[in-house]
């Protein structure tokens, strides 16, 4: 009964979900040709905003929990779990003033009206995971980029999403080379709960009253310790704060 109510909510949330798209896709090439990167990162945030809200029209709540105190130097690498697409509008939105740049697969950059465009050109690295050494070099390139404009980056380590909610191993690849090449950064643990569910039936329809619970954790001064111990540290945390 409930995923028969959810087609018309779901055909609703998809012509604004949509419509944003396609509206904040020229407002983005705009401000990142005539203004500046500033203006096109002010965009993504307003457009992700407005993505946001999209899923409060199926009923969804969004609870963003940050009680920790990050530092206010150094680069921050927001490493988080990874359920669904659903993941990155709320990490965007909630870490803006933090800058986040992201790790993404190549895949996603083509096809998709303003997601695409602003991961090829507002300062994210798409990566092929089917050549590890490019990939690798990518994040070599990207990291300096981190550095010399202040951002934080965010990845997410299982490298694929999870279709039941269930963490999978972390991938400590990509995150060896950040930490190599930004040596003063500082690790900060994100768990992401129940974001799956608004993909379990494929994306349509759309499931109805969602609770999507995004917590920040105590930050990770990896200079304070072995990269090893670093990176099983993070590894725990995240799950630890993952809910089954």
């Amino acid at each position: 009964m409930l995923k028969l109510l959810a087609y018309p909510f779901s055909f609703v949330y998809y012509c604004f979900f949509s419509s944003f798209l396609l509206l904040f896709h020229p407002i983005q090439v705009f401000c990142l040709r005539w203004v500046n990167l500033n203006a096109q990162k002010k965009t993504v945030d307003l457009l992700n905003f407005s993505l946001l809200r999209c899923l409060n029209l199926l009923g969804t709540r969004i609870i963003f929990k940050n009680t920790e105190t990050l530092p206010h130097k150094g680069t921050l690498i927001f490493a988080a779990n990874h359920q669904s697409t659903y993941d990155i509008p709320p990490l965007i939105w909630y870490l803006r003033k933090y800058h986040p740049k992201f790790v993404a697969k190549k895949e996603l950059g083509k096809g998709l009206p303003s997601i695409s465009y602003h991961l090829r050109h507002g300062g994210n690295v798409l990566i092929d995971r089917k050549d590890p050494v490019a990939s690798l070099n990518a994040i070599a390139n990207f990291a300096k980029n981190i550095e010399q404009n202040n951002w934080s980056v965010v990845i997410f380590p299982e490298g694929t999403r999870t279709r039941n909610g269930q963490p999978k191993k972390f991938q400590s690849a990509g995150l060896r080379s950040l930490l190599t090449h930004l040596p003063e950064a500082v690790l900060v643990p994100i768990s992401i709960n129940n974001s799956w569910k608004l993909a379990q039936w494929k994306y349509f329809p759309m499931p109805i009253g969602i609770r999507l619970e995004i917590e920040v954790h105590k930050a990770i001064l990896p200079q304070q310790m072995e990269m090893e111990t670093a990176l099983n540290l993070l590894e725990n945390t995240v799950k630890e704060g993952v809910k089954n």
